[in-house]
């Protein structure tokens, strides 16, 4: 059904982008450890068939249904970009790990109006996990209602990162290191599978140095409709603000003391 031409409800929204991240991610498993040819973009990420045919996808499906949308991608030009609502597609979340035959990458889509995210959600195909969310909607995986845990100690918790080399912010390789040291458990390979932990209670902290719209939009509602606190390093409570630390409602004051100095904030 055309939907672009009335309001449609946030759980509407939620299914949508359920339905899209799934579609999405199921066409990039065609070429999931396969030989796939690895290309470099611009900015030194890799990109492959499969990122390309998985958007691809999601844009014809959303198209369909949403003819008057945005949509803004990773892999191809803006379309519609004066629309008041628009799609937000990161088809292959984590290609460095995709490439590698690791299962923690995910397909995103986030809906959005100006900077506020109407809904989004999160496909891990080679792990059979979903997750979707929307304000006022709550969030779900496979399903069931997610909800970050209630571990309101450093020493209990597991913290996860994407990449603790900070390559473009090295001075914050020390209020991580400090943060990691008093955690239970530390470790990278996040990418989007780290805010999906969060939100299901299964680690604590997820942070990330660098963070495009496509990376960050969709996990923002899931972080926060699961209870969890998702912000900039500035401490903005923003799904664009270049750089994210989530945490569950706990541990968000202490977590933000270790990592956010007053450098950060006056940025």
């Amino acid at each position: 059904m055309n939907q672009s031409n009335r309001i449609v409800a946030p759980a509407s929204l939620m299914q949508a982008a359920a339905e899209v991240a799934q579609l999405a991610a199921n066409t990039a498993m065609r070429w999931y450890r396969d030989r796939v040819d690895v290309e470099t973009k611009g900015d030194g990420s890799p990109v492959t068939i499969a990122d390309r045919e998985a958007e691809r996808a999601a844009r014809a499906w959303l198209s369909a249904r949403f003819p008057d949308d945005g949509l803004f991608g990773e892999e191809f030009p803006n379309e519609r970009e004066d629309a008041k609502r628009r799609w937000i597609l990161d088809p292959i979340d984590g290609t460095k790990a995709f490439v590698r035959g690791v299962p923690l990458w995910g397909t995103l889509v986030a809906c959005c109006e100006g900077d506020t995210v109407l809904a989004g959600a999160a496909c891990y195909p080679a792990v059979q996990e979903l997750i979707a969310a929307a304000p006022g909607e709550g969030c779900w995986w496979n399903g069931t209602r997610a909800q970050v845990s209630t571990v309101d100690r450093l020493d209990r918790a597991t913290v996860l990162i994407t990449d603790e080399r900070f390559p473009d912010r090295a001075h914050r390789r020390t209020t991580w290191r400090s943060l990691a040291a008093a955690a239970a458990v530390s470790r990278t390979w996040g990418d989007c599978y780290g805010y999906m932990l969060v939100a299901t209670g299964r680690a604590e902290v997820m942070v990330d140095d660098i963070m495009n719209p496509w990376d960050s939009a969709a996990v923002y509602p899931i972080v926060t409709e699961a209870g969890g606190v998702f912000t900039d390093w500035r401490g903005r409570n923003t799904a664009f603000g270049g750089d994210v630390i989530a945490t569950n409602q706990a541990l968000a004051d202490i977590t933000r003391g270790l990592l956010i100095t007053d450098t950060e904030r006056a940025s």
